[in-house]
């Protein structure tokens, strides 16, 4: 019995990933860009069991059924069907950070689970591989395969949607501070947020633009500016949520406090502090700030009334498996 553990980092996307142009495997709508958190983890163990019926999951210590394992199952079956292996697995993961609440929590569950799963099944797969594997569980999870400041690329078709790093973890050293609203699993998850992506109007417009902010953001990284950074990442968050607002049905994840945090980060900024905000599907506010405006940022963001806590973390690597 070989028992196969890995850690993976959650990452913040500044430009953002919303809506697949082909669900099943999880093929982007547009290319993102994202900054790994070094200070989060999710740890992630895989055993395979001749004796096991089926796969089991135990996540942050309970075990799951339903939902939560069959989407683990469905993943897993991937790594039998290319190993031509049989077995099933005892998978048990636990985060250090709260899941389901916009803190890309499946990105490092899944990245994790892909790392350790491979090689339980003895797949030698490369970084590009491995990516385009975790993808498959969790998009975003394809940008927690690598290091530091990291580019999924959109792909035209399986094989060639995937992420790389392109600039390494001590390039800059930004910082997250994020602001925790709430710490609660979201009422609507994203996988099904996506599905809902193409019945906004400005789902369109939003596309159409893209490659511009991709530019925008990977230059404004390549040149550590971080006036042209903020000004990208705050539109293009900004865009997203628009398109979830205008979905049929509408989604909703910002809550008054979310607003009130933003309109509170943009005066920071107009003060000279080097801060920025930006939302995945979540009320929780990652606000991305130098090193420098770091200690600054993370006072007056718990000094907000509401504020449960201020989770900060700087940039990560990328997932990596556990010596036993």
């Amino acid at each position: 019995m070989h028992e196969y553990t890995a850690i993976a980092h959650p990452n913040i996307a500044f430009i953002k990933y919303w809506g697949n142009r082909e669900n099943d495997l999880r093929l982007p709508a547009n290319g993102s860009i994202s900054m790994s958190l070094g200070a989060l983890e999710t740890r992630t163990s895989v055993t395979l069991l001749p004796e096991l019926i089926s796969d089991e999951l135990e996540l942050d210590g309970s075990l799951q059924s339903g939902s939560a394992l069959e989407r683990v199952s469905i993943f897993l079956e991937i790594f039998r069907s290319i190993s031509g292996r049989h077995e099933f697995a005892r998978v048990v993961s636990d985060n250090s950070f709260p899941q389901s609440a916009g803190i890309a929590s499946s990105a490092s569950a899944f990245a994790a689970l892909a790392l350790a799963a491979s090689h339980a099944y003895e797949l030698l797969l490369t970084e590009r591989e491995l990516s385009i594997l975790a993808r498959r569980g969790s998009g975003s999870a394809a940008r927690s395969i690598p290091s530091g400041f990291v580019e999924w690329h959109r792909g035209s078709s399986n094989d060639d949607s995937f992420a790389e790093t392109i600039a390494p973890l001590d390039y800059w050293p930004l910082w997250d501070c994020i602001a925790l609203v709430e710490d609660q699993p979201k009422k609507v998850g994203s996988t099904l947020g996506h599905q809902l992506a193409d019945t906004s109007p400005l789902q369109s417009a939003r596309l159409q633009d893209a490659d511009r902010r991709l530019d925008l953001c990977r230059k404004s990284i390549l040149e550590k500016d971080f006036a042209k950074l903020a000004d990208v990442i705050e539109l293009d968050s900004n865009m997203m949520h628009a398109v979830m607002l205008t979905s049929c049905p509408p989604l909703m994840y910002w809550s008054p406090l979310s607003v009130e945090i933003m309109r509170q980060v943009s005066g920071w900024r107009t003060g000279g502090l080097e801060a920025a905000y930006t939302l995945d599907a979540g009320p929780n506010v990652h606000v991305i700030c130098s090193a420098d405006a770091r200690p600054r940022v993370s006072h007056q963001l718990s000094e907000i009334q509401g504020v449960l806590d201020v989770i900060v973390s700087p940039v990560g690597g990328g997932a990596f498996l556990i010596p036993h």
